[in-house]
């Protein structure tokens, strides 16, 4: 999920941004279930700042792909960025356990900031610090 928030966009990219956000909200009007253009709305919510609605179809996702590890980091990233840390590290948790692996991420995604300040993502590091020993 990351980076992309911390660079501000141009007004050329918002609109375009905002043209592909309408375009995607129009075909999951028509397919509820379309995976790939909820996931690329997500993104555009993303994007464009847009964290409750990103919330949202993250968790829509979630509901379509329960045991996707990236739908659920996606999934912790967005209830990070809305202040729900506890949410956030259950569903790393979560993810470890369905077999994300992306160790560079969940030490240094931004997204990231306030699940890690939360006291539980002592257990988050402690899964972490588990599976790469395992890894050895």
């Amino acid at each position: 999920m990351g980076d992309h928030r911390d660079q501000p966009i141009s007004r050329r990219k918002a609109r375009d941004l905002d043209i592909e956000i309408g375009f995607l909200e129009g075909l999951i009007r028509r397919d509820p279930h379309y995976v790939e253009a909820l996931e690329l709305l997500g993104d555009g919510y993303s994007m464009r700042g847009r964290a409750e609605d990103s919330l949202a179809v993250d968790e829509r996702l979630r509901s379509l792909k329960p045991q996707d590890p990236v739908v659920r980091f996606n999934l912790a990233c967005s209830l990070a960025l809305s202040g729900e840390g506890e949410r956030a590290c259950v569903e790393l948790e979560l993810a470890l356990e369905l077999g994300f692996r992306d160790f560079s991420s969940l030490r240094r995604d931004p997204d990231l900031a306030c699940a890690r300040k939360h006291p539980a993502f002592k257990r988050v590091r402690a899964k972490m610090k588990v599976l790469q020993l395992d890894k050895s």
